[in-house]
């Protein structure tokens, strides 16, 4: 039976907190994830979240249907009004091993949660990041999904406490820098945009498609490349970015400072579009 503190979740469409140890998104992380920012009863980004999640779902073979997310997310977008979203979809419940069960049915979790608390000095005077040692691995086929196993994030978000450092930086195993551990890079390099691609690790943020595509409708497409950590030292504008908190100038990494310049704050006006 449910608990008092269900009525901010749902599991499959009903009041719930909790899903069967056999669930495979708990022994495996086989499953997938979306956080959504909510702003006056409307869910930010959607149409970006499910398509990532459409994507996430055709790679890991999870048959479930888009149209009921998209229902079940802006039903829930209305009734919590301002906040977040975080859904979960897992492949369901099965026995043990690792093969993929023929009739699993797909479990969907939505957690309805408050606002976050970021300090607004992130946004306007900008962040440090921390130079994290943990190293994101290559593997191609999960490259760009938001996928449920978060352990090299979670490694990295460990390797720093204290108030000074916002975000860490995180590279793949040949150094190259790739993404924050929840937010993606974006750096004015050369007279232009460049990003880290991601067809080896990291995740293909949706705040970071839509600023791509904001900047490529006003004729400034952004490069997507490998960027080495020695191109990114030397930028002259770094910024990080995700659906939940928009875009953050990034004023330091260890020794090396940076002014909050005007392409950051033209990013923020793309972000702040959508939501607020």
């Amino acid at each position: 039976m449910a608990s008092s503190s269900t009525v901010r979740c749902r599991v499959n469409g009903h009041p719930h907190d909790l899903v069967s140890v056999r669930d495979r998104g708990l022994a495996y992380g086989d499953g997938l994830f979306e956080t959504i920012r909510v702003v006056n009863g409307r869910a930010t980004l959607l149409e970006r979240h499910l398509s990532r999640l459409g994507r996430g779902m055709s790679v890991l073979r999870i048959e479930l249907s888009l149209p009921l997310l998209r229902s079940e997310l802006e039903a829930a977008a209305v009734e919590l009004g301002e906040g977040l979203l975080k859904l979960m979809v897992t492949r369901g419940e099965a026995g043990r091993g690792y093969a993929m069960p023929a009739s699993a049915e797909p479990t969907r979790i939505l957690q309805l949660l408050p606002p976050p608390e970021y300090p607004a000095a992130h946004r306007l005077k900008g962040v440090r990041l921390f130079p994290c040692a943990t190293r994101l691995a290559h593997q191609p086929l999960l490259a760009g999904l938001k996928h449920l196993n978060r352990l090299e994030q979670v490694l990295a978000r460990s390797e720093w406490q204290d108030s000074g450092h916002a975000e860490g930086l995180m590279c793949d195993m040949a150094g190259h820098p790739v993404e924050g551990t929840m937010s993606n890079l974006l750096l004015r390099l050369d007279g232009r945009w460049v990003t880290p691609d991601l067809r080896h690790c990291g995740v293909r943020g949706v705040m970071r498609d839509y600023l791509m595509d904001q900047l490529a409708a006003e004729g400034e497409p952004v490069l997507e490349r490998s960027v080495t950590l020695d191109e990114l030292l030397a930028c002259d504008e770094l910024v990080c970015c995700n659906s939940v908190f928009g875009v953050w100038p990034v004023v330091g990494l260890g020794d090396r400072k940076w002014a909050v310049g005007p392409g950051a704050r033209r990013l923020q006006v793309f972000s702040e579009q959508v939501l607020s």
